[in-house]
């Protein structure tokens, strides 16, 4: 298999008992090509036609690749090739980490760190207008639990903790966590967040940066914050977490 097909090959792996190199060769192959046909796969792979066809189908299903008819130059019946869906772009390595950390340098640099809140601020304020009516008429713990998918939708990686004296959010898989790592500021805007649509202060008292292999956001319920003058502010420094 080479160099590129291995590097896919996870993102390839499912329930199939198709082998991972194989799913991974026919993935690179479209890609080099924009798209093939059936019968160019099966010589590529050196498979028969219908060894071909069944690994295009189970791609095709999964979503990975799509279908696009075409017309030949000779009449006849139009042409069926495959090509790489949105869903298997992403199986090839993209930078989105390096571009987002360069555009964050590049605007404090050139416009100074308060044009870098303000953008983070008009973020947080999209954030809240996009949650506020999903939580309209909802007690505090209501919304707390609610908020576990502020991330995405059913989190599993997102716990609530609602006891007495106790509310947490805590979360296991931070999605930004390359970026938020190098550029911890990014995460002032979930903090910003909440404190808007629960209306009380929040603490993130653990933290991936600090070693703590998660983040816990507190919420404090006895200290309300007026969210109609609260916008956006950065959270004070990590602490490391305790050696062993």
């Amino acid at each position: 298999m080479s160099k590129r097909s291995s590097g896919i090959a996870a993102a390839t792996r499912s329930g199939s008992d198709a082998p991972a190199g194989a799913r991974a060769a026919v993935l690179a192959f479209l890609k080099e090509r924009n798209g093939a046909g059936i019968a160019e796969v099966a010589e590529h792979l050196g498979v028969t036609y219908e060894g071909a066809r069944l690994q295009v189908a189970r791609l095709e299903k999964e979503g990975l690749i799509e279908k696009r008819v075409v017309r030949g130059r000779a009449p006849g019946r139009p042409l069926a090739r495959y090509v790489l869906s949105r869903a298997g772009e992403h199986a090839f390595p993209k930078s989105y980490d390096e571009l987002t950390i360069g555009l964050i340098d590049a605007l404090t640099a050139r416009l100074g760190p308060q044009a870098l809140k303000d953008v983070l601020t008009e973020f947080t304020d999209r954030r809240v207008r996009e949650w506020e009516p999903r939580l309209a008429g909802m007690s505090l713990k209501e919304r707390i639990a609610a908020l576990r998918e502020i991330y995405g939708g059913d989190d599993p990686y997102m716990t609530v903790e609602l006891g007495r004296g106790n509310l947490r959010l805590i979360e296991r898989n931070c999605p930004f966590l390359n970026v938020a790592s190098r550029r911890p500021a990014l995460c002032s805007v979930t903090v910003s967040t909440l404190e808007r649509l629960l209306g009380v202060k929040v603490v993130r008292e653990e933290r991936f940066q600090a070693g703590h292999g998660r983040c816990v956001f507190r919420v404090l319920a006895d200290q309300p914050v007026d969210v109609r003058r609260f916008r956006f502010a950065f959270e004070p420094e990590a602490v490391p977490a305790p050696a062993g």
